[in-house]
């Protein structure tokens, strides 16, 4: 099940279309049809301005800073924050008929389509409104971000009343939403509904004080500036709307400005049948430093452009841009709208998140709300960089340079916790650590691998020396840097080093904090010095000039990279002879196991009801680890190794994270479980669109949509490019038709196309193309195109892993590993063992033995 009203929502391959407007779950379509270009975000709010969940205007990078109060402080915790600010809003157009406004509240609605127009990047809607007078009135509207002109929103209401003359009045405004009260009550931003949410990270943080001061603001003609200088982060920000209107109706204009509002009201005498359009355009500048006058500036020649070319010249720029993207980037599964519609929608979000970045990051949740506090994570290099790299690799050339600018303060933080080189922060906007939750935060020094690994896929994807040479390398080096001092070696007893160590550290499962010899960390750790080591290697000797500056920049010591290689070679890989599978750590295998199986729904995610250290004494993870690192580095793994390991903890992995069913669908798909892989496919592609994890509200999982494209591709596709070699080992659907994919290769676009019985690659212009075919050598010549057969599509095993299959299992120390739920009544007398259970047993407790198995 995907989640959605199909009544309310139908199934439109190239459409996002709702038919019927609900109060219900107005958070959740704010997200949906929010609109964005990696820049500007808007929330997707109705022109009304009214029953909102969150009125939203995001700005990437654009934030305030705050000072951290721990309960008790300690040496190296961050301490300044930074949140997202809500920019002033720009969206409202209201529209009164006989002084009547539309509130859908109580309004008569006798027609209504809103819908998102994946070709086009354009928000649509149209409803026909019967006011209590008896007026028929046609109202509609669409909404722009523009791709082309970063800086630049369009909106358009238009209104004809059907059956009679009538007046009509389209209140234009701006507002200062971060500071201020909406007029209809509720305190900016989130409203109402905000009030009611109890305790969760993954929201953002509120600030009481005044955010934003007013600078410069002011009226002329149909144009309204207002501008703003961030209070503690000193940030500027300047919005500039021009009101346009068209009609044959006679009509006058009204304008007011204060500091936090600006107003342009169109009064018209509308005549039955005789429309009324007006046309706002919204240019969006901000800075770290420059005044706000000079923004308003930009704004004015931003403005001035746009009206030169004409407004519809940028409708059809937006279209034509979109027919570029979808070009390079359309995956089409054959016979299933339904998935096609939510692929399509996850794709441009990707496009929303990332197109204008420019050098800042990607958020967690783009430009579409105010999750997580508008933080760049891992969740960039490792679930939305790959899409990047292979359709629009400039977009990820942006985001690794955003990494590089980085580097000052990532060096500065790595000194702050006495290691050499770089440590870069788990969550950020500015480039320092804002992560108040150690265990959870600065100790995922895995971050520092991703970084690397994502450098890696592209330099090898696209060829790109010139960047790698350029900037990369000192991300290369100084990640590496780290590894070999946070890292130890133990020594044989005659003293000579015999395996690396790296401890006290915290992988992607933020389950299991602060272990020794996480095998993720460790895997990637080994990828990062290797990949360090042969790129300096390379520079000597292939581009020498470079070579000697990055030398003298980094002050680099000819035995850098021998250390790197050395440590990397001993790196300790955990591996448990009694199971037969990699630990996840040093001692994962020691804890007890949470039965998921039998944990009550209201009792998930487990980090809301939970305290961590209650998590932190158990086998349960919040999302893939030991998975991530069987598909991140599957050429180190054998098909047995990553078969045994997906077994283990699938079933005891909760997908609390929604950056968990896209690794383990492509997990899934590889070793065999394609049914369950299909499961894992259709939790992640709906999580937004189906709201399953009860926080879409919050904005859109960049990192879920990020991870469908590599589900589609790498899981389904079977798509690799270990040591920089492009091969395919495909896992069709039973019920897909097929799976077409563009993707560019050093240059050369390809076309992939999957059925059941072969591989066809294309090719378009530029330099031949070497892949494999599960083991098979291919080229294909610019222009060609080449087919592979296929012999079925892989193994496959039915059902899905469970505690039970475990059956007998026995620790490394021989005791029997048995399945829990953490309750109160565990813990109120010392239970005595009376005998041993297998775990399909204790998973289903029997009441005879008391709790789990016990007598008490």
């Amino acid at each position: 099940m995907d989640g959605m009203d199909r009544r309310r929502f139908p199934v439109d391959p190239w459409r996002l279309v709702e038919t019927e407007f609900s109060l219900d779950d107005v958070g959740v379509t704010e997200t949906l049809f929010a609109l964005g270009n990696g820049y500007l975000g808007l929330r997707g709010n109705h022109p009304e301005g009214r029953h909102a969940h969150e009125q939203g205007t995001f700005i990437n990078g654009f934030h305030e800073t705050f000072p951290i109060r721990h309960a008790e402080q300690a040496y190296g915790f961050a301490e300044v924050g930074q949140t997202i600010i809500n920019a002033p809003d720009a969206k409202v157009m209201r529209v009164y008929v006989d002084d009547e406004p539309l509130a859908f509240d109580v309004a008569d609605i006798r027609d209504y389509e809103h819908a998102l127009d994946l070709r086009r990047g354009v928000i649509t809607r149209r409803v026909r409104w019967m006011t209590p007078s008896g007026k028929d009135v046609l109202i509609e509207s669409d909404r722009m971000v523009s791709f082309e002109e970063k800086h630049l929103a369009a909106m358009r209401v238009t209104v004809t009343v059907l059956n009679a003359d009538a007046p009509v009045t389209i209140s234009c405004q701006l507002i200062n939403r971060q500071d201020g009260e909406d007029v209809y009550g509720g305190a900016a931003p989130g409203g109402a509904s905000a009030k009611k949410a109890g305790f969760d990270p993954r929201k953002a943080e509120k600030i009481h004080d005044r955010v934003l001061q007013p600078q410069e603001y002011w009226q002329s003609g149909g144009r309204s500036a207002l501008s703003y200088r961030v209070t503690e982060s000193r940030m500027t920000l300047a919005v500039v709307a021009d009101h346009l209107i068209e009609t044959e109706n006679d009509y006058s204009a009204r304008t007011l400005v204060e500091p936090d509002i600006a107003k342009n009201v169109f009064r018209v005498q509308a005549r039955a049948g005789v429309p009324v359009t007006v046309t706002k355009l919204v240019s969006y500048h901000t800075s770290r430093g420059v005044p706000a006058r000079e923004l308003v500036d930009r704004g004015r020649r931003t403005l001035d452009r746009v009206e030169a070319e004409g407004v519809q010249t940028q409708y059809d720029r937006q279209a034509a841009w979109m027919d570029a993207f979808w070009q390079r980037s359309d995956v089409v599964i054959g016979g299933r709208d339904d998935l096609q519609q939510a692929t399509r929608w996850c794709l441009f979000q990707l496009a929303q998140a990332a197109a204008r970045a420019d050098g800042q990051g990607v958020p967690a949740k783009g430009v579409t709300g105010s999750g997580y506090s508008g933080h760049y994570f891992w969740d960039t290099e490792i679930y939305v960089l790959p899409f990047l790299i292979y359709t629009s690799p400039v977009w990820a050339r942006n985001a690794l340079r955003m990494r590089y600018l980085m580097l000052p303060a990532a060096r500065k933080r790595a000194g702050q916790l006495n290691e050499a080189g770089a440590l870069f922060p788990w969550r950020t906007i500015s480039g320092e650590e804002a992560s108040a939750y150690y265990a959870a935060g600065t100790a995922q020094y895995h971050i520092n691998a991703d970084v690397s690994f994502a450098l890696g896929k592209y330099v090898r994807a696209t060829g790109d020396d010139e960047f790698l040479y350029r900037e990369g390398v000192d991300i290369a080096v100084e990640t590496a840097r780290l590894w070999a001092t946070l890292g130890f070696w133990r020594f044989t007893e005659d003293g000579e080093p015999e395996v690396f160590h790296i401890h006290g550290v915290t992988g992607p499962d933020e389950y299991t904090t602060v272990v020794n010899d996480n095998l993720f960390t460790n895997v990637m750790a080994r990828y990062n010095l290797r990949f360090a080591a042969r790129i300096v290697r390379e520079m000597a000797e292939e581009a020498p000039a470079e070579y000697a500056a990055m030398v003298a920049r980094l002050g680099l010591d000819d035995g850098e990279p021998d250390a790197w290689d050395a440590a990397a070679e001993a790196m300790h890989i955990p591996y448990s002879e009694a199971l037969g599978i990699h630990p996840q750590d040093a001692v994962f295998l020691e804890r007890e196991v949470w039965d998921l199986e039998n944990t009550p729904t209201e009792q998930r995610p487990l980090l809301l009801h939970f305290h961590p250290l209650v998590i932190y004494r158990y086998q349960v993870l919040k999302q893939a680890d030991v998975v991530l690192a069987l598909y991140l580095q599957g050429n180190h793994f054998t098909d047995d190794e990553k078969l045994a390991d997906f077994e283990y903890y699938d079933p005891l992995t909760t997908g609390d994270s929604t950056l968990s069913a896209v690794v383990q669908a492509i997990l899934a798909a590889e070793v065999g479980y394609q049914d369950l892989a299909l499961q894992y496919f259709a939790q992640s592609i709906f999580v937004d669109l189906g709201d399953l994890h009860h926080n879409a509200a919050d904005g859109v999982h960049v990192a879920s949509a990020g991870g469908v494209w590599t589900a589609l591709v790498a899981g389904f596709g079977g798509m690799r490019d270990h040591y920089g070699e492009l091969s395919f080992d495909p896992r069709l659907p039973k019920d897909w038709p097929s799976l077409s994919f563009p993707l560019q290769w050093r240059g050369t676009p390809l076309q992939v196309t999957i059925t059941r019985r072969e591989l066809t690659v294309t090719a378009g212009e530029g330099d031949p193309v070497a892949f494999s075919v599960r083991g098979r050598d291919v080229e294909v010549v610019g222009g060609a195109t080449v087919s592979v057969p296929l012999a079925g599509q892989g193994p496959v095993i039915a059902g899905r892993p469970t505690l039970g299959d475990l059956g007998e299992s026995l620790r490394e120390d021989g005791t029997l590993l048995s399945a829990s739920v953490p309750s109160a009544t565990m813990t109120t007398s010392i239970p005595v063992v009376t005998g041993s259970l297998p775990v399909s047993e204790l998973a289903h407790p029997r009441e005879e033995h008391g709790n789990l198995g016990v007598d008490s």
